[in-house]
């Protein structure tokens, strides 16, 4: 049953990775797409740490269908979405580990 529990920890591992890199690989996809020009007189850029568009003295929110795609799907990626499972799933698979081994176990007779 322990190797049980360190192969499900081993993936929940893996799992948690993928969704962080995913997360990071999304989120600079979205900058690269952001059209900051279209409300900040033609020199808005990208800023990465706040996640807004902004020119020097004023920030705003990017426009664009790219960004607003690839941020819904950042959201979706992160706690909002698959991420927000990963509780429920270790919960279910270790109570489903545990009624196994006591299922498993034969009665002896005399």
């Amino acid at each position: 049953m322990f190797n049980d529990l360190k192969a499900l920890g081993m993936g929940l591992i893996v799992f948690s990775i993928i969704i962080g890199v995913g997360t990071v690989i999304l989120m600079n996809f979205a900058g690269s797409t952001a059209q900051c020009n279209v409300f900040l007189s033609g020199t808005g850029v990208w800023n990465r740490t706040s996640e807004t568009c902004w020119n020097g003295t004023t920030s705003g929110t990017p426009t664009g269908a790219a960004y607003s795609n690839t941020n819904y799907l950042a959201g979706q990626l992160g706690s909002a979405g698959l991420a927000g499972w990963a509780p429920a799933v270790v919960a279910i698979s270790v109570g489903l580990l545990f009624l196994g081994a006591f299922l498993s176990r034969q009665e002896v007779r005399k």
